[in-house]
């Protein structure tokens, strides 16, 4: 019999792509995990394996409604803050509605956490903060000005985090994610993330479309990379590696061209003729970065970690997931 693991967690956007991963994996470790979604983006098919799970609670609610955060974290010990409109091109379209989400949403958690005695509060931060620095690799300390409203809501989340932490002593962590895929990621959509919107696309044997010249560069970061992070910052006990941020990514980058060709070597696996599906291209999109590299010397020196999926070995299980669930 397995023991019982007297922490408590509560994941907000816990039927996301993100959110619901990590649920599954804090159920797996025996976490008392609770979910807090309002089903915007996320899908209760993610949470199939959870809902029945004797250590699990969902709890329907809205992070802009506070009550509603105050009553998740009640007898909540950590909290994995993944709730977010995300999107560049969809805070493009509608700013007021990704402000009212992300920053109002965002400082009603920290509110209820703080109140709830919460330990610590570790949060989906964002590469889009380093805007429109040059530099390679990308260190934490280093940022630019944001080039889109969702880049300015994710930087405000961790300024916010900062004051609760100096002001009120709330314990917080920033995890910087960088262009996370995996299972359970979501190819439909208009704002559906590039690879398992391209990995459907290749599979009915149509033409992505990659925007721009397909040069643009990404550090891409498998979905258990991620979870490896969330883990780390749960248990650290580094007082160093507390109210501050880290790049969560495997620190190496890859071209859309370059991403576009191992999707079609590794789904043609399964279907031969996807290897000869021709690639579209079209203008760049509006506050995209061209480039995306993150230093991880930080999240290994302070936390330990060590990424253990690159881009190629994440798309051989993800594609393999995609296959068998698409």
């Amino acid at each position: 019999m397995k023991k019982e693991n007297t922490h408590s967690i509560l994941i907000t956007g816990g039927a996301g792509f993100i959110g619901s991963n990590l649920c599954d994996y804090f159920l797996s470790k025996n976490y008392q995990v609770t979910c807090l979604d309002n089903f915007s983006t996320g899908h209760r098919h993610n949470l199939k394996d959870c809902i029945n799970h004797p250590n699990f609670r969902l709890i329907e609610g809205d992070i802009r409604n506070l009550t509603d955060c105050q009553n998740a974290t009640q007898g909540v010990d950590y909290v994995l803050h993944q709730a977010a409109l995300g999107s560049v091109p969809r805070s493009i379209k509608d700013p007021i509605t990704t402000n009212e989400v992300n920053v109002s949403g965002f400082l009603n958690m920290l509110v209820a956490s703080r109140d709830a005695n919460v330990k610590r509060f570790i949060y989906a931060a964002s590469s889009s903060t380093y805007g429109d620095s040059q530099g390679l690799p990308k260190i934490e300390d280093v940022i630019g000005k944001p080039l889109s409203p969702y880049a300015i809501t994710k930087y405000v989340n961790e300024l916010y985090a900062d004051i609760f932490s100096r002001t009120y002593g709330l314990e917080t962590i920033g995890l910087r994610y960088f262009n996370v895929f995996g299972r359970k990621q979501d190819p439909n959509g208009a704002y559906a993330a590039v690879i398992p919107k391209f990995v459907s696309q290749l599979t009915k044997l149509e033409s992505p479309l990659i925007n721009g010249d397909g040069n643009y560069s990404r550090d891409f970061t498998y979905i258990d990379n991620v979870i490896q992070m969330n883990e780390l910052a749960i248990l650290t006990q580094n007082p160093d590696a507390i109210n501050t941020v880290f790049n969560t990514a495997f620190g190496d980058r890859n071209t859309l061209n370059d991403l576009v060709g191992y999707l079609k070597k590794y789904l043609s696996r399964y279907d031969a003729r996807i290897a000869d599906v021709k690639i579209e291209y079209g203008p760049s999109r509006a506050g995209d970065i061209p480039h995306s590299l993150a230093s991880i010397d930080k999240a290994k020196a302070l936390l330990g970690y060590e990424p253990k999926f690159s881009l190629q070995e994440g798309l051989k299980e993800a594609i393999e997931w995609y296959w068998n669930n698409l």
